[in-house]
């Protein structure tokens, strides 16, 4: 008796956890399942403010996430931010829908875009200002908000996932070379991943002696 009174309060302390999480959040129907697990990696994020939308297309992205700019200019505390999601993907000139990739790597995707949130998190208005037009014009800078992205998503244990989402766009020979290009350029390797997952077990195992 007392193991099933275990079990139903821990499903129950399960459901009320992902149902606070849901409830900071706008998040699609298509992609809730996906969304909360990346959102169960980032406990940081709990109450911040972010809505997951769809969108007809993004210029040379899948995916982005920004400040609202309704609420640029209130405390980090009040900001709200969007993640936005191409509707579609293309794949040898066809067209997909983005909601329809497989589980892990919509998982993978959505993470990185909530480690570029935790960036955000630890940025001023103006500091953000600065981020932003950097952004858009120097090729270095998009270089380290993109491995800062990923980084913050290996710190958080998502490298599975992160893995399987750069897996599936570098090994899929029918995406356009040049998106492939840009996140060879850009992002961190499968390989660089590696290693800081190891770096992270050796401190872990360091700090436990």
């Amino acid at each position: 008796m007392n193991i099933l009174r275990l079990i139903t309060v821990t499903l129950l302390m399960s459901i009320i956890s992902q149902k606070s999480i849901a409830n900071n959040h706008i998040i699609p129907d298509e992609i809730k399942d996906e969304a909360l697990k990346a959102l169960s990696y980032y406990p940081e994020l709990q109450d911040a403010n972010i809505e997951f939308r769809f969108k007809d297309s993004i210029k040379q992205s899948t995916m982005q996430a920004r400040p609202k700019f309704s609420s640029f200019f209130k405390h980090r505390r009040d900001r709200e931010y969007v993640i936005l999601i191409s509707k579609v993907f293309k794949i040898s000139g066809k067209r997909y829908l983005t909601k329809d990739l497989p589980r892990d790597v919509m998982i993978g995707w959505l993470g990185h875009e909530l480690g570029h949130i935790m960036d955000y998190q630890n940025r001023s208005r103006y500091n953000l200002i600065a981020f932003g037009v950097k952004y858009l014009f120097v090729d270095n800078h998009i270089m380290r908000a993109e491995r800062a992205a990923d980084g913050f998503a290996i710190r958080s244990g998502m490298e599975k996932y992160i893995l399987k989402t750069k897996q599936f766009i570098l090994n899929h020979a029918d995406i356009d070379e040049k998106y492939v290009a840009r996140i060879k350029k850009y992002y961190l390797s499968p390989e660089e991943i590696m290693e800081m997952v190891r770096i992270r077990e050796e401190k872990m195992t360091s700090s436990a002696l």
